[in-house]
């Protein structure tokens, strides 16, 4: 299951996340979103874990926990839903 957190501190490293994860199960990958320009963090990023009775258990007991002094929000990612065309620049 794919889980989003967001309301990271922008200190949060990927290491914090599967360290705060690792504690509920078996963690297939953590990243962090971030600005392409600066490299910065957004303050929001995804953890994928394989087994869904242990991601669910991770949802509900962080969610509205702190990590750095910031409570996460922590839940269930929906997939993306497409964008518009952009129109061309002339």
């Amino acid at each position: 299951m794919n889980i989003y957190v967001g309301n990271l501190a922008y200190s949060v490293t990927e290491e914090d996340l599967r360290a705060a994860f690792s504690t509920y199960g078996e963690i297939s990958s953590a990243s962090l979103i971030t600005d392409k320009f600066t490299g910065n963090s957004k303050g929001f990023g995804f953890v994928e874990m394989s087994n869904n009775a242990e991601a669910d258990a991770a949802i509900k007991g962080l969610n509205e926990t702190p990590l750095k002094g910031r409570n996460m929000k922590v839940n269930e990612a929906k997939p993306r839903s497409p964008r518009p065309a952009r129109a061309p620049r002339w």
